[in-house]
């Protein structure tokens, strides 16, 4: 009888240690790469381990528990329970990012202007270093999934100077917390770069200010990541938060 008893604690802090790896797992895969310790591919295999580790907590767990019940094997019980939460916390963080990133289309490559988007100067030469994504718009493949999927990506016009537009948005990037990599006024160009807080996943910005024809000054923003095929909706909500921070 002890034995047997021993072998269900041995099972129940199987299961929890199981769930605590895989909530490991999520931050440890995150912050590694954001530290360099591993490229992101490493991560992502790190929450694939941490997915398939809080799948079997949470089914094994609910089945030890079910045992538990049955058995009267009153001490095991919270052990599994916290197994089984854990993993399905997990599961439920992993799902929330495939639901999100399943609802926009996988491009990661955002522009107001599609038939003739910012072009990068100084970033450039940063992004070859970094082997990047390439920098080249393919307008007929990417526009209309980007109008699709974000209508409200548009042009913004303001009745005020080139000059002072172009300090507005250098000020509006600052206080996003992005690296300005270039500010030239002359062509009305402002570069930056920002980082996604757990990956340190960095996507590169540029803001193009000019002479609208029929009057006022144009703003147009685009937005790239440097590495994976979609980026969530985040560079479409950079761009939205952007133009709002220099209309506003």
């Amino acid at each position: 009888m002890n034995d047997q008893a021993a072998a269900k604690r041995w099972w129940a802090q199987a299961i929890l240690i199981g769930g605590v790896i895989a909530a490991v797992c999520l931050p440890l895969g995150a912050l590694g790469t954001k530290l360099g310790l591993w490229p992101f591919t490493g991560g992502f295999m790190l929450l694939a381990a941490g997915a398939v580790l809080a799948t079997l907590a949470s089914f094994l767990g609910v089945i030890a528990y079910i045992v538990s019940l049955r058995k009267k094997l009153m001490a095991e019980r919270p052990t599994l329970l916290i197994g089984i939460f854990l993993g399905v916390v997990v599961l439920a963080i992993l799902g929330t990012q495939y639901s999100a990133a399943s609802s926009v289309p996988p491009i990661h490559n955002i522009s107001t202007d599609t038939l003739n988007p910012p072009q990068f100067d100084k970033i450039v030469a940063i992004r070859s270093a970094a082997q990047a994504n390439p920098l080249a718009y393919d307008a007929e493949a990417l526009a209309p999934q980007q109008t699709a999927a974000y209508p409200w990506v548009k042009p913004l016009t303001l009745m005020a100077p080139v000059d002072e537009v172009v300090d507005r948005a250098e000020a509006v990037l600052r206080g996003m917390g992005m690296e300005i990599v270039s500010v030239n006024k002359t062509t009305g160009l402002v570069e930056a770069t920002a980082a996604t807080f757990w990956f340190g996943f960095k996507d590169d910005v540029a803001v193009r200010v000019q002479a609208a024809a029929d009057g006022g000054t144009r703003v147009d923003v685009r937005s790239i990541s440097r590495v994976g095929q979609s980026d969530l909706g985040a560079n479409a909500a950079r761009i939205g938060d952007i133009l709002n921070g220099i209309g506003g």
